[in-house]
């Protein structure tokens, strides 16, 4: 009778039937969940969050792992990140965290991944990386592919997805969009050189930003640009932002010592443009 006035009897409208317990959702804890997990899909090759990487495992995955073996302020380790899941899923869930890794070009995948899906609120330390031009210099000589990976990171582009030695001009690409929700996206194009510069390196950066399409050129150096080069970069001329009426310089030098130092890309703000590129 006291279920019944609670509303908790489910009575049969047939005469002869069984009264039936009424339970809700909230009232069950679920079943525990098993060892073997088929709840979580692998990422397909159309899933949002991938990003290239050959062992790229689902966040939903790393979530429950993280949240059922630590607590929040716990600090999880990541030896072998990648492309920064653990970090990604422990940033999201109130962990502290470290992530290490072999290459600059995990660490700047890690580094995009953060900025792209906390902002500011992912604060960090990176320890490891060139923080001074001998040390750029180091890299340059013992690997000049972290190098140009490293310099990409300084300036937020992405390495291009490309083999060794098939770039076909272009390095790395950052996408940015000055015409709101309806224009279209633009690139940046990136050209990272390690050894001696000359002027006809910046021309064939010209052709590149010519047969790509693209609004704005650079070209990333350990060395200072010569006049010859600054003359062939400024007949680049400007690329004029229909959103901001700006003018941006076409083809932009830039050496690594400007990039320690704090100089980046001149570009249209992007952040304050609600649109985003995969």
């Amino acid at each position: 009778d006291q279920l019944d006035g609670l509303g908790r009897i489910v009575w049969p409208r047939r005469a002869g039937g069984t009264p039936s317990f009424k339970q809700y959702l909230t009232d069950m804890e679920g079943v525990p969940v098993q060892d073997i997990w088929s709840d979580i899909p692998p990422l397909s090759a159309q899933a949002q969050e991938r990003l290239g990487y050959p062992t790229q495992k689902p966040q939903a995955l790393l979530e429950r792992i993280i949240s059922s073996s630590s607590n929040p302020g716990d600090l999880v380790l990541d030896p072998f990140c990648g492309c920064g899941t653990t970090v990604a899923a422990a940033q999201k869930l109130g962990r502290r965290w470290i992530g290490i890794d072999i290459t600059h070009l995990a660490i700047t995948l890690m580094k995009n991944r953060l900025r792209d899906s906390f902002g500011d609120a992912a604060q960090y330390d990176v320890v490891g990386e060139p923080v001074s031009l001998p040390d750029a210099a180091a890299l340059a000589a013992d690997d000049p592919y972290q190098f140009q990976w490293w310099a990409l990171g300084l300036v937020g582009a992405r390495p291009t997805e490309q083999k060794k030695g098939a770039d076909k001009g272009i390095d790395g690409r950052l996408f940015f969009h000055d015409e709101g929700a309806a224009g279209r996206t633009k690139q940046i194009i990136f050209s990272v050189k390690a050894g001696h510069v000359t002027a006809a390196h910046v021309r064939d950066l010209r052709g590149v930003i010519q047969r790509e399409k693209a609004a704005i050129g650079v070209l990333l150096a350990m060395e200072e640009p010569t006049q010859p080069m600054r003359a062939e970069a400024a007949g680049a001329g400007f690329y004029t932002s229909p959103g901001w009426k700006k003018d941006y310089p076409r083809l932009q030098l830039l050496t690594v010592a400007e990039l320690l130092q704090g100089r980046r890309v001149d570009y249209p703000p992007s952040k304050q443009v609600d649109v985003t590129f995969k």
